[in-house]
C-alpha cells in the first residue's frame, strides 16, 4: 500500500510529519513523498528519509492507492492519479466543480476534510477547528502589526495611552482564539456571535459579549450560526455598526455552510470608522463579512485597512502541519488496516465527508 504526499503549489502547508510517517508504517502502508513537499514548512527530505519516507516524484502517483494533499490539486496531478484510489485532501468542491468532474472521471473515491460533521468523534480529525484556532491566533498578530497604535494600556511620564479595542464577530474556534490572544496583548476585547451558547466562553476570556435579542438557533448546525429574519438583521447591523466606529480592530470570522459568508460590516460603516483601524476578514475566500474585502488582498479605504485572508494558517506552516498531520492520519486509519482500504460507508464520518466515490458525486454541488 503505498500513501503519496503532494507538494503544494499555492500553500506552504503539507499534510505530513516526519514524527507521524512511522504511525502509517504501522498501518503496512509505504509513504512517498513528493520531492522538497515539506520545504514551506521547514521539513526537510532527510527528515521524511530518517522517520521511515521514501522521497519520490509525481510518477510514482500512478501507483499509490491514497494520495494526500491540501488544496484541491491542478488538472496535470489529477490525470497523474490512479484509477479507482483515494484522494483526501481539504478539496473545496463547490468552489472546483469542473476539477470534482476530472476526479470523479476516473473513479477515484475523494473526501474533502472540511465537511466532516462536527462531533465528538470526528474532533480529532477535524482540520477546520485545528486550523481555524491557528487563524485566530495570527489575525490578532497580523492587526496588531498593522495597527498605528498600541495594544495594551501604556503609562508613562509623558502620559496616558488607552488600550486598543478591539471587536471580534463569530466565537468559533477562531474567534475564541483571537480573543484569548487579544486579551493577552491588552486590548479591550467586545465580541459578537448570534449563538447564546458561546456566551459563557467569551465571558471565561475576559471579553465582554454583546447580544441581540432574537436570534434563531440550530442544535443541529454543527456549531455554526444560521441564517437569521430580516428584523434581526437589522439590528444586527445597527448594533455591529455602532461597535465598528469605536473599535481599533475589527475580525470578522462569520460563516455559514454552503454559503456565501453573512456581510456584516458596510461600506457606509468603514467610511465613519477612525483613520488608522485594523479589518481582518478571515470569510474572504466566501465572500467577506466586510463589503469592501477583496480576498488575498490588503485594502486601504479612507484610512481604514481590510486584510481579506482565510487561509492565515498557513503563514504558520511549521506548527499548523504538524495538526493537519495527525487529521489526517486519524481519518486514514478509519478505513486503512494491515495494508487494506475498508471503506464502511455506515460510518458518517467517511459518508459525510465523501465527495466523490465509484463513478458518482454524492453531493450536492
Amino acid at each position: 500500500m503505498n500513501i503519496f504526499v503532494l507538494k503544494e503549489i499555492n500553500d506552504n502547508r503539507i499534510p505530513l510529519s516526519s514524527e507521524i510517517i512511522k504511525s502509517y508504517i504501522s498501518l503496512k502502508s509505504d509513504v512517498l513523498i513528493q520531492k522538497d513537499a515539506g520545504f514551506n514548512s521547514f521539513q526537510s527530505d532527510e527528515d521524511f528519509i530518517k522517520a521511515g519516507g521514501k522521497i519520490s516524484d509525481l510518477n510514482e502517483l500512478v501507483n499509490s492507492e491514497i494520495t494526500l494533499c491540501v488544496d484541491m490539486p491542478d488538472e496535470v496531478i489529477i490525470s497523474k492519479l490512479k484509477n479507482e484510489s483515494v484522494l483526501i485532501g481539504i478539496l473545496k468542491p463547490v468552489q472546483n466543480k469542473n476539477l470534482i468532474s476530472l476526479i470523479n472521471d476516473k473513479k477515484i473515491t475523494s473526501f474533502s476534510l472540511e465537511y466532516l460533521p462536527r462531533t465528538t468523534r470526528a474532533q480529532i480529525m477535524d482540520v477546520l477547528s485545528s486550523q481555524a484556532n491557528i487563524a485566530g491566533y495570527k489575525a490578532v498578530l497580523m492587526a496588531a502589526n498593522h495597527l498605528p497604535s498600541y495594544f495594551p494600556m501604556l503609562t508613562t511620564a509623558a502620559g496616558s495611552i488607552p488600550p486598543s479595542k478591539v471587536l471580534i464577530i463569530g466565537a468559533g474556534v477562531a474567534g475564541l482564539q483571537a480573543i484569548a490572544t487579544a486579551r493577552r496583548l491588552g486590548a479591550v476585547v467586545e465580541v459578537f456571535d448570534t449563538r447564546s451558547a458561546v456566551e459563557e466562553e467569551v465571558k471565561s476570556l475576559g471579553a465582554k459579549f454583546i447580544k441581540v435579542e432574537g436570534a434563531k438557533e440550530d442544535k443541529e448546525a454543527g456549531g455554526y450560526a444560521i441564517a437569521q429574519s430580516e428584523d434581526f438583521l437589522k439590528k444586527q447591523t445597527e448594533m455591529i455598526h455602532n461597535h465598528s466606529l469605536k473599535s481599533d480592530v475589527i475580525i470578522t470570522t462569520a460563516q455559514i455552510p454552503n454559503q456565501n459568508a453573512p456581510l456584516l460590516i458596510f461600506k457606509d460603516t468603514v467610511n465613519q470608522m477612525k483613520k488608522g483601524s485594523v479589518i481582518i476578514d478571515l470569510a474572504a475566500s466566501t465572500g467577506g463579512n466586510c463589503e469592501l474585502t477583496i480576498n488575498n488582498e490588503t485594502v486601504n479605504h479612507n484610512g481604514v485597512t481590510i486584510i481579506g485572508n482565510s487561509n492565515l494558517a498557513s503563514l504558520l506552516p511549521k506548527d499548523s502541519s504538524k495538526l493537519l498531520a495527525k487529521n489526517y492520519f486519524n481519518f486514514v486509519k478509519l478505513f486503512l488496516n494491515d495494508g487494506l482500504i475498508n471503506l464502511n460507508f455506515d460510518d458518517e464520518i467517511i459518508s459525510a465527508s465523501c465527495i466523490t466515490h465509484n463513478g458518482q458525486i454524492l453531493k450536492n454541488l
